[in-house]
């Protein structure tokens, strides 16, 4: 009995840290001040964060607070310093774009609702995927380990390279030069 109270509370963290991540999206989408965009998107990072740490994936909550919350912020208030603070209205109504994200949202509802049941232990991916990665095809003791480094070494590889590419398109778009002084000389 113990256990299933512990699931019903589980089941309405996760659910209050989704409602509150829509309520940051919503409030998102209507703001025009792009420091409160920016903020609210860190906000929603750590709410995805928390709620990864509820479903106890750590590892992803790890990487959504450092790279979700942390860098992405830093490098868009970073971004946003060299522009304007409010976004500019559109001179039309965005009535394509949202057909398209109603139509996308729509079909991705329907493909989860062919997922099976979370936590489903006759889940196809009980079934087949999991016995092989358990079968430790490398010498690692560990089996997370294991998976990080045999089964998604090129997946990190590509990650960090995607990472370090946005660094340094960001550190060429803040680098900032002096203008020379009228005189030729350097202002000091």
């Amino acid at each position: 009995m113990a256990e299933r109270g512990g699931r019903i509370i589980e089941t309405l963290i996760v659910d209050l840290l989704l409602v509150l991540m829509a309520l940051a999206v919503l409030v998102l989408a209507r703001t025009r001040n792009l420091f409160a965009a920016v903020v609210l998107l860190g906000i929603y990072s750590f709410l995805m964060a928390t709620a990864m740490v509820a479903l106890d994936a750590v590892d992803v909550a790890m990487t959504e607070a450092a790279v979700g919350a942390g860098i992405s912020t830093v490098l868009l208030l970073g971004a946003l310093h060299l522009c304007r603070s409010q976004e500019a209205k559109p001179v039309h109504r965005p009535w394509l774009p949202l057909a398209l994200s109603a139509s996308t949202a729509v079909l991705l509802i329907h493909g989860a609702l062919g997922l099976p049941d979370f936590a489903d232990p006759q889940a196809p991916i009980h079934q087949h995927v999991a016995p092989r990665y358990l079968q430790n095809e490398v010498d690692v003791p560990n089996v997370v380990t294991a998976v990080l480094a045999s089964f998604r070494g090129f997946d990190t590889l590509g990650e960090t390279t995607v990472v370090f590419t946005a660094g340094v398109g960001i550190i060429a778009l803040l680098r900032r030069r002096r203008p020379k002084a009228e005189g030729g000389a350097d202002e000091a």
